[in-house]
């Protein structure tokens, strides 16, 4: 069966069965669960402050980064989670594996999981390529790093840790937010991430952009009252505790959805004055990587609202969270206990 036709395949997203746990999207995900993630992200960011960043928790574990598409943040922290967790990782693209010469993605898990890998981490182009891959392994955890346009769960998380840090120092937490994604939510699976967490935490979610950008069906997809889609930015930004600027996923967009970036940025570009005037005590996140200009303006990106810089520190505390839960729970095999 090729990758053509995953999107059809729907598990639960963080799935129980045999002895193996995944983490395949926050969709389906509880808020104690959330929290659970954050709570060991948490215990984990004073490691990465440390002299000597490693701790000796998963020593003896495998993990194989699995990385269909091109990453710089999100793979660097996979492997850099991994190894101050004292696992052994190992990275693993599309042009140096067996798929360029043909062989298919469902092979391709198989042969790596024949290796005894304790958790698969997986990129893919096509939405629903972990899910796959879960459905068909039995003895690896599977971890969404992205998939299409579909989910990028640790992204969300990474997200809700830096904003519970920030509000604690305001001395208020992250239930109760408004919050709103300005941009190509269409194509964004952190958008569709983010939303699910802010649906479990019982946030206000508004969806800003241009109609092409923001569909009806998107909003209809999640099925909360809490989630509506505003067109103009300054209403959307209108009184906003949180606002994150979506990229615009170029490579994703097989139709012209703007007339061209210089239009979109004079409508949408998040920017120090339009911030101060609709939402002035809101802070601002950004997935990257930024193209300064379009959907963000160099003053935000680098001011005192951004948390930018912030998020991209958390991001290896929350993948080491990820890595911890998943690998602590995997039980010796049967067959190994006879």
């Amino acid at each position: 069966m090729g990758c053509q036709t995953l999107v059809k395949f729907r598990l639960p997203l963080f799935t129980f069965h045999s002895m193996v746990d995944h983490l395949l999207g926050i969709e389906g995900l509880s808020k104690s669960e959330i929290n659970r993630y954050l709570d060991t992200a948490h215990s984990f960011v004073e490691v990465s402050e440390r002299d000597i960043k490693k701790v000796p928790t998963l020593r003896g574990k495998t993990v194989v980064n699995i990385f269909f598409e091109p990453s710089t943040r999100t793979l660097a922290s996979f492997d850099i989670a991994g190894k101050r967790l004292s696992a052994d990782t190992i990275n693993v693209s599309a042009s140096s594996s067996s798929v360029k010469k043909g062989e298919t993605l469902l092979d391709t898990v198989r042969t790596l999981e024949s290796m005894n890998p304790d958790i698969l981490v997986m990129r893919h182009s096509e939405s629903g390529a972990p899910h796959f891959a879960a459905r068909y392994l039995s003895r690896a955890s599977v971890v969404n790093a992205g998939d299409g346009a579909h989910e990028h769960p640790t992204q969300a998380l990474l997200d809700l840790l830096t904003l519970r840090q920030h509000f604690a120092e305001k001395g208020r937490g992250i239930e109760g937010l408004k919050v709103g994604f300005v941009g190509d939510v269409r194509h964004s699976r952190v958008a569709r991430s983010n939303v699910w967490a802010h649906i479990a935490l019982g946030n206000e979610v508004r969806l800003i952009g241009p109609s092409t950008l923001v569909p009806p069906d998107f909003v209809a997809s999640f099925g909360s009252k809490s989630v509506r889609v505003v067109h103009n930015l300054s209403e959307g930004l209108d009184g906003l505790d949180v606002v994150v600027a979506l990229r615009m996923q170029l490579e994703r967009q097989d139709e012209h959805f703007i007339p061209n970036l210089d239009e979109y940025s004079k409508e949408y570009c998040v920017s120090e004055p339009i911030l101060a005037r609709c939402c002035p005590g809101s802070v601002v996140l950004h997935p990257g990587p930024m193209n300064r200009g379009t959907e963000i303006s160099g003053d935000v990106a680098d001011g005192p609202r951004s948390l930018i810089r912030r998020q991209v520190n958390n991001g290896v505390a929350v993948r080491m969270a990820v890595l911890y839960l998943l690998a602590r729970t995997a039980e010796p095999h049967e067959e190994l206990e006879r």
